[in-house]
């Protein structure tokens, strides 16, 4: 599929739309993301990473993810963006040379010292500068670009003045990419020792245990193992515990700006969130690149119609915030009571197949995430934004026989009542109502 972005850019002489950039945590999260149209992805492999625990990808999974991701006219870009010690450039060259080979399209980098060997390695392979190395201003931008770095994926703690500042100072071959959602760090562009100190893994080295996310209590220096609570409320409080990046609303303002990419966090999140976001992001770019200009046109600001942020909010999520865009996040931008959100829409599964059977009744082919019962209602996710709603009417296990509940794992046909005209396509997902 190409992306309809490609499309949209060049409807209107007055406007670009930026790149849409998703995570892919595993080859499915990758499918995903390309389904619901992301124009590149990134990912990581099994070394040089700071996903260490993602699914991330062998040398032979790479190279089928790059030849996938290519076919369907979408790039990828491979993270080797540890700050590296010593021993952890043994077998660099070598794997940068590998990643030259099989044709990704950049390779993320934070670290100087890997930044210099993959220029003099691999010069034909764009780099793209990490978050991590915290561009916040545009000497830092400028002293970048000229290390030779083709994209500077800004810090997280900009403002959109910043960011249209350092724009202005970069020439116009250098690209900028900004985060517009996801997971946010307490420490600065993720650069935390937290998780170190506390449990020896080193989030700067791909092993982040996510100490932000834990529930503290205090202890009085003289008063060992008494525990005094830190409370919000009776389930204690996450005082590190930053609510998500969401700058969904503000994508007409970063497009104004001549933002070239804008990326999505979540290699560690499910396939249903890559595809649900990725879903909603690809539909307001479309929007926007249909009725900026008309916008443009009598001086007014583009707004997004609320169904936007409605489907987004059907994603599991911290809450959401602008973060730095308009001025420091304050305590509204944190969630203490509790580590997360409660959820009110849960994934059913992936669509493997659909059509009729002889009696006229339609179905889907369906790999299980939740568990599911005939009569429930569920919505199948378009690549518009729009969600069909279905009545299950029967299950089928694999061999056609009926089955009272399908579980997470199963293959199964759901017999269903949408008019058959609807279209259903191969990695299409599935959610209800929890």
């Amino acid at each position: 599929m190409e992306s309809t972005a490609n499309t949209e850019k060049s409807s209107s002489p007055h406007i670009q739309i930026p790149e849409l950039l998703a995570p892919a945590g595993s080859f499915e999260k990758m499918v995903a993301a390309i389904h619901y149209g992301a124009d590149a992805v990134y990912c990581g492999g099994k070394k040089f990473s700071l996903r260490a625990h993602a699914g991330n990808f062998s040398d032979n999974e790479l190279a089928e993810a790059v030849a996938y991701a290519h076919e369907k006219g979408v790039k990828l870009y491979v993270t080797v963006n540890i700050f590296a010690h010593k021993e952890d450039l043994q077998g660099l060259e070598k794997y940068l040379q590998f990643l030259k080979d099989i044709a990704v399209d950049g390779v993320i980098i934070s670290d100087p010292g890997i930044l210099s060997l993959a220029r003099e390695a691999i010069p034909e392979v764009p780099v793209h500068l990490s978050t991590q190395a915290n561009v916040t201003n545009p000497a830092n931008a400028k002293f970048w670009e000229s290390q030779g770095v083709a994209r500077l994926n800004l810090a997280r703690e900009l403002s959109l003045t910043e960011i249209a500042e350092i724009r202005q100072a970069l020439d116009a071959s250098t690209l900028i990419e900004v985060f517009v959602h996801g997971a946010l760090c307490i420490s600065y562009s993720g650069r935390c020792l937290l998780s170190y100190y506390f449990t020896g893994r080193d989030a700067n080295r791909g092993e982040c245990a996510h100490p932000c996310r834990y529930k503290y209590v205090l202890q009085e220096e003289k008063r060992q193992g008494q525990y005094f609570p830190v409370e919000e409320d009776e389930h204690g409080t996450y005082i590190f515990n930053s609510k998500d990046l969401c700058l969904l609303n503000k994508l007409p303002q970063l497009i104004g700006y001549c933002v070239d990419s804008l990326k999505i966090e979540g290699r560690m999140k499910t396939v249903y969130y890559v595809g649900s976001v990725v879903r909603v992001y690809r539909a307001a770019l479309d929007y926007i690149a249909k009725n900026m200009a008309a916008a443009l046109a009598d001086k007014s600001m583009l707004r997004l119609p609320p169904v936007y942020m409605d489907e987004l909010m059907k994603v599991g999520t911290r809450g959401y915030t602008d973060n730095f865009i308009f001025s420091p996040p304050g305590p509204e931008d944190m969630l203490y009571d509790r580590s997360r959100t409660d959820q009110e829409y849960v994934p059913v599964g992936s669509v493997l197949g659909s059509g009729e059977n002889l009696q006229g009744d339609n179905w889907l082919e369906v790999e299980m995430r939740n568990p599911l019962r005939a009569g429930e209602i569920i919505e199948y996710l378009g690549r518009d934004i729009n969600a069909v709603p279905l009545e299950v009417r029967e299950l089928l296990d694999q061999g056609g026989m009926p089955l009272e509940q399908a579980n997470p794992g199963n293959v199964v046909r759901i017999m269903h009542s949408a008019d058959v005209d609807a279209v259903w396509e191969v990695n299409g997902l599935l959610r209800k109502k929890r």
